[in-house]
């Protein structure tokens, strides 16, 4: 299978076969995503030796992120789906955090995955046992307190240390090194744990959580 995911700080593709990594591609960026995808998905389908039309599934992120990322990465994995007749699957970028926390780390504490909205807001989902615990949403700092759930957390994602940051003199928390940008991997490992053969998945949406920054023209 295919996975990519250029919806956040990052851009990743991966082929996964047999249970194992046969090409992964990972940059760190805050813009470029655009350039970078398409020859990041060919590099890995030819270090793979795995020609489009031969995957079972492409899975993508479908956010929270920047609009520009997640609809490129959205456009880009609707083009290959229709292009090959491959499955295509959504995966969203809180669980794909969420997966690169190992479950022993998270054990007796929930699992909060902050994700930067490049906005004072933090986008968050709560998680248990791997779980989603709720919908994903969009959270002012001055709301943070309320809305997280009662007892010890464990915080990742790229907006933790700034979560921190807020709740620090009120909750019991611990940071989870490592967990932070969402990896084509870890899209790619959800995606083959949810495909069953046969499968028709939904199209995949974008998951915005806030309005775009546009306004309406004058008339």
């Amino acid at each position: 299978m295919l996975a990519f995911d250029s919806a956040g700080h990052a851009c990743s593709a991966a082929v996964l076969g047999g249970g194992e990594v046969l090409a992964r591609r990972f940059a760190p960026m805050e813009r470029g995503q655009a350039e970078a995808l398409m020859p990041m998905i060919s590099a890995v389908l030819d270090e793979s030796g795995q020609p489009l039309e031969a995957l079972d599934l492409i899975a993508v992120t479908v956010g929270p992120g920047a609009f520009t990322g997640l609809r490129i990465g959205l456009a880009a994995a609707r083009g290959l789906s229709l292009a090959s007749g491959v499955t295509l699957m959504g995966i969203t970028s809180f669980a794909a955090v969420a997966a690169q926390v190992a479950a022993e780390r998270a054990a007796g504490r929930s699992l909060i995955v902050a994700l930067d909205s490049k906005r004072r807001e933090f986008y968050l989902q709560a998680f248990a046992a791997g779980a989603p615990q709720g919908e994903g949403a969009l959270v002012a700092p001055e709301e943070v307190a309320a809305w997280l759930p009662p007892g010890p957390l464990l915080l990742a994602g790229d907006a933790a240390p700034a979560l921190a940051g807020v709740i620090a003199a009120r909750v019991d928390f611990a940071l989870a090194a490592g967990a932070g940008l969402a990896d084509a991997t870890d899209v790619g490992r959800l995606a083959v744990a949810a495909w069953r053969p046969g499968l028709q998945p939904p199209p995949p949406r974008p998951l915005y959580l806030r309005a775009p920054d546009t306004t309406a023209p004058r008339p």
